[in-house]
């Protein structure tokens, strides 16, 4: 290692921790946003929050710049490697230390996969809520540092809903936070809460503690087609007042969406014989045999008979639930089903999805001929996801624009779910202030004065 910083972090690590970038692994030269990769000048695969904090404490004094990425599964770039970073993987902290039964607190390294995470709660009895359609790939530390949501949050809210505790290193080393199991603690400021939601910019999250339920004994999932939008909404108000706490999911898919995925991913069951003018996958999970499930479908039976649901296909094993979900779950395929695409994470008011899918099935052809857009999303909790289909010769950066200045219109965000990063770090301003991003700005030069910690992300 020719590199005097690499050089001293291997003195200090151990080569075995330092991976020079000219041997390492094509993965960790992006993640999933889908920007030109950018081989990083070395690898960190530390083992614990000691070898974190050393790694820090070298890179901050040498004003070295370093990437933390977890599972790389983010869609804004916040994972990409910059020119010349290092990046500092947390892989190798995989360890689910202990899930506490009593506080209902799972505590977990930050390199542990969420699905390895669910596992563990469930051999314990337990259920861990947070649910991503990346679950066998994210990280518990990537899910916090982009504060995840996916597909429960109408029920148990985002990633910083479920975290009671975390253990995070600073820019310079400094090892601040603490695996906090208590619901009620309110001892100071919330230090968690600096760190969620940073993308990496304010320190590196190296252990956490997320709150566990017990294992639901009860799942009623129905797939419906639905006249039109307001029908919609109106059976995500009857669902949410009679099915209230129980309620764990609600997607809702438009045509484009949906019929792309049945006509042309061959492993997915159609769920409903018929077309409609929306699709919604209704899911309860509770803990009342007895109840719970006639509860389910009695509300099912009166919406069709009143005409609100088309058609409806009830779950009658945990087979007919995995294929519900595997309809919702086809993300992976746009690659291979629409070639060069962009994706939107998008957070709108419920009552104005179907007036902003309007104006963007009329702009987006309009400006761009040839595009193709679907639209689907966790209806419940505001969050509407559309994926483009680019054709060849169209800037995708215009396409960027177009989406992102109407949602300014709709009053609604540019990220519901995946941060930031560097793909939308121009369209910003449209929905936070100027004085809320100057703060953002003055917290950054605060915890990381030199500017090393995933520099050009998200601030300045």
């Amino acid at each position: 290692m020719n590199d005097p910083v690499l050089r001293e972090l291997a003195d200090a690590l151990g080569p075995d921790v330092v991976i020079p970038g000219e041997e390492a692994d094509v993965r960790y030269w992006n993640d999933w946003a889908g920007l030109p990769p950018v081989r990083p000048k070395a690898v960190l695969r530390p083992r614990t929050v000691e070898e974190v904090s050393l790694a820090l404490s070298v890179c901050n004094r040498r004003l070295q710049p370093v990437v933390p990425q977890g599972g790389r599964t983010g869609l804004a770039g916040a994972g990409r490697p910059s020119e010349g970073a290092i990046v500092l993987s947390l892989e190798r902290m995989n360890r689910v230390l202990e899930v506490d039964t009593a506080n209902a607190a799972l505590v977990a390294e930050a390199g542990v996969v969420l699905e390895a995470a669910q596992q563990a709660a469930a051999e314990a009895g337990m259920f861990l809520p947070l649910d991503l359609g990346a679950r066998g790939s994210c990280q518990i530390g990537g899910v916090l540092a982009t504060n995840a949501g996916g597909n429960r949050v109408i029920r148990f809210g985002m990633a910083r809903d479920n975290c009671l505790g975390l253990e995070a290193v600073l820019a310079d080393g400094t090892v601040v936070g603490g695996l906090n199991r208590l619901v009620k603690n309110n001892a100071g400021f919330d230090l968690r809460q600096l760190f969620v939601g940073s993308e990496g910019t304010l320190g590196v999250i190296t252990r956490a503690v997320l709150k566990v339920q017990p294992e639901p004994s009860t799942t009623a999932a129905a797939f419906c087609g639905l006249r039109d939008f307001e029908a919609m909404v109106a059976l995500l108000e009857r669902a949410r007042a009679r099915l209230g706490g129980i309620l764990s999911a609600f997607e809702a898919m438009w045509p484009e969406y949906y019929d792309l995925m049945i006509d042309h991913v061959q492993r997915l069951r159609a769920p409903l014989s018929g077309r409609h003018a929306m699709y919604v996958l209704l899911e309860a999970r509770g803990y009342h045999p007895e109840s719970d499930e006639a509860r389910f479908e009695r509300l099912l039976a009166d919406l069709v008979a009143e005409g609100m649901v088309e058609d409806a296909a009830l779950a009658r094993s945990e087979r007919d639930v995995r294929d519900f979900w595997a309809v919702r779950d086809a993300v992976a395929e746009f690659p291979i089903l629409l070639g060069r695409h962009v994706n939107f994470d998008l957070g709108l008011p419920v009552r104005t999805m179907q007036p902003f899918v309007d104006a963007l099935r009329r702009r987006l052809p309009a400006a761009f001929p040839g595009i193709r857009a679907v639209y689907f999303g966790h209806i419940g909790d505001g969050n509407l996801h559309v994926v483009t289909g680019v054709p060849e010769g169209v800037d995708t950066h215009a396409v960027e624009d177009l989406v992102y200045r109407t949602v300014g219109e709709f009053g609604g965000t540019i990220s519901a779910e995946h941060g930031i990063g560097t793909i939308k770090k121009p369209w910003f301003h449209l929905v936070r202030s100027a004085a809320d991003i100057a703060t953002m700005r003055r917290l950054k030069r605060t915890l990381d004065p030199n500017g090393i910690l995933n520099p050009g992300k998200v601030v300045d």
